[in-house]
């Protein structure tokens, strides 16, 4: 059965939905980590110290906190993100002049991720937000950001917080809109970022192929090869994220400023290295869950193309 345009982009898409969840499973509990020495980096000495007391205070499902919307952001992200790679990468051979079958540069594949990852914040962003707030919200409490008798109790319950609880507090404070709290520094985060990860993972896998066509690799290569390229994703745009983090978390306190205003009261105030709060849960997670990204896509991918091919 020959594969049509249609039929390509829902196969990228459900690989791209399968490699979100894997991503979320093996790395929600560093990312935690992240957004909380991201958001107060004055509160923990270190992952190891981050990682103990979330466990004592709040016990272990503290490590799991924003799960469910961090699943619905990685599995929507990522279902956007390859199924609009797919059609980016056509894109790019219109542009460079080349048959639609033609394999693309390294260079050119990263190029064609960059433009994707504009689709997918769009999706990501809400989500994403949701996720932080969770996140973060045993510190907000603790840092007295969130003050007992002002509006902002009367839509989240400081004990249990809920996805429920975020989502209407944010439509009932900020409206709709508020859900992209954080959405211009998303982007700066996502386009340069996604040029650096599609073109770390492609150059790996040119690397560990050797001359041989890289849809032959097995699953360590592609396992290093996605963390290589989550890896180089983080390294490259790490204090925008940062910066991001503080916007989406901080302004359920209250208004806050935004990417540019931020970013300078946070060199202002605390130096540029707390801008790299956090980076060492980020470092760990890039390698592990987007190893596990690759993987689970590429096979996935494999798996329903070889499935289609037999009919």
């Amino acid at each position: 059965m020959r594969i049509n345009s249609a039929i390509q982009a829902a196969i990228d898409l459900t690989a791209g939905a399968a490699g979100g969840t894997a991503c979320v499973v093996t790395g929600q509990p560093f990312d935690t980590a992240k957004v909380k020495m991201q958001t107060f980096p004055n509160m923990y000495k270190g992952l190891v110290d981050c990682f103990v007391r979330t466990y004592k205070q709040v016990g272990f499902r503290g490590f799991y906190k924003g799960t469910t919307p961090a699943l619905l952001a990685n599995i929507a992200e990522n279902s956007v993100l390859f199924m609009c790679y797919g059609f980016c990468q056509q894109i790019v051979r219109r542009i460079v002049g080349v048959d639609r079958k033609t394999k693309l540069s390294d260079l050119q594949n990263a190029a064609a991720g960059s433009f994707a990852s504009a689709f997918a914040t769009l999706v990501l962003c809400p989500t994403e937000l949701v996720k932080c707030r969770l996140q973060a919200m045993h510190e907000m409490q603790l840092s007295g950001k969130i003050i007992q008798g002002h509006n902002i109790t009367n839509w989240i319950n400081l004990s249990i917080s809920t996805v429920w609880s975020v989502v209407k507090g944010v439509i009932q404070k900020d409206g709709p809109l508020g859900f992209y709290r954080g959405l211009s520094s998303t982007l700066l985060r996502e386009v340069p970022g996604y040029f650096f990860f599609f073109g770390g993972y492609e150059l790996s896998r040119t690397f560990f192929a050797s001359g041989r066509s890289k849809d032959d690799l097995g699953p360590i290569p592609l396992l290093l090869s996605g963390g290589f390229g989550g890896s180089c994703l983080w390294i490259a745009v790490y204090p925008v994220d940062c910066v991001k983090s503080r916007i989406q978390v901080l302004s359920m306190a209250g208004k806050q400023a935004g990417f540019m205003g931020t970013f300078v009261t946070v060199v202002r105030t605390e130096g540029v290295l707390a801008l790299y709060s956090g980076l060492t849960p980020t470092m760990i997670r890039a390698f592990l869950a987007n190893g596990a990204l690759f993987l689970a896509y590429e096979y996935s991918r494999k798996l329903m193309i070889k499935q289609i091919d037999s009919y």
